[in-house]
């Protein structure tokens, strides 16, 4: 029997006006110590984003997005964040803050395949 292992995750949103409070989730992050994964999964629907906020910059938000799974992922381009351990890397990520870009809160569960989990929570909250 696969053994469970504890992970957490977040929805990654769009915020195109933080003084609103109205988000678009357009990606979720999942980060399982036991299996060392950090992953994230996104979507740049553009037509969903200028249907919610006619005035979104679609090309900087896409810049800010790459620049995230750049972090995620540990890749060099994503400057000295993305070198930090994978712990690290996804708590700064999902650090609270007032940007465009931005992560829910928090949620932790269980799982014996986080690449599986990932997929579900994507397909559940984002598509």
């Amino acid at each position: 029997m696969p053994e469970n292992h504890v992970f957490e995750y977040a929805t990654i949103r769009v915020v195109p006006r933080a003084e609103r409070e109205e988000f678009l989730n357009v990606g979720v992050i999942l980060y399982c110590p036991k299996q060392k994964f950090l992953q994230a999964m996104i979507v740049i629907d553009v037509a969903k984003l200028t249907a919610f906020s006619s005035h979104l910059d679609i090309m900087e938000l896409e810049q800010n997005l790459c620049a995230f799974e750049r972090i995620c992922n540990g890749a060099k381009e994503g400057g000295p964040i993305a070198t930090l351990d994978i712990a690290s890397r996804f708590r700064w990520l999902t650090a609270t803050r007032s940007t465009i870009v931005q992560s829910s809160k928090i949620h932790p569960g269980l799982t014996t395949d986080a690449k599986r989990t990932l997929n579900r929570l994507y397909h559940q909250l984002v598509l």
